[in-house]
């Protein structure tokens, strides 16, 4: 009987072989990237298991969210800055306004499926998004969107 050391092995089985290594490297991979997403994705949403459990004080808090994902060194980013800045003191009782960073922080963004930076995505306050637009979005054109939508932010009533 051959050593096992000389035996030679089928092309298929070495095929199937290679597919496992690379499988098995490739599945690492996902949970190294999955697990950060996952965490997330559960710090921007409300399981439905959560939401049974939610009281009515908690409801009362949740507010619309802008979340922009770019990045701190492309362009129309850095110009969108001041106006999301100020865009989050101003109607800091209203909406949240969130930035992500795509290239410093990939797996945050990896749920929102993002073609172009920078990208605004617009969620009402159960977390449904509402809206989405790619490239600059200037003060004017965010307040307007949140109107469309809607959403009287300037009124003293507040978002409804």
């Amino acid at each position: 009987m051959a050593d096992t050391a000389d035996a030679v092995l089928h092309p298929s089985i070495l095929a199937l072989m290679w597919r496992s290594v690379h499988i098995a490297e490739f599945m690492s991979k996902v949970v190294k990237v999955a697990i950060p997403v996952a965490m997330a994705v559960a710090a921007l949403t409300v399981s439905s298991a959560g939401a049974a459990e939610t009281t009515v004080t908690s409801a009362k808090t949740a507010k619309p969210r802008l979340v922009d994902l770019g990045a701190g060194k492309c362009i129309p980013c850095k110009q969108m800055a001041p106006i999301l800045e100020k865009l989050r003191d101003e109607y800091a009782g209203k909406f949240e306004v969130v930035f992500i960073d795509v290239w410093k922080a990939p797996e945050a963004a990896t749920p929102y499926r993002i073609r172009v930076i920078p990208t605004q995505v617009f969620y009402n306050a159960d977390g449904k998004e509402l809206f989405r637009h790619e490239g600059f979005y200037s003060r004017e054109q965010i307040l307007g969107k949140w109107r469309e939508l809607d959403f009287a932010f300037a009124e003293a009533g507040g978002a409804r």
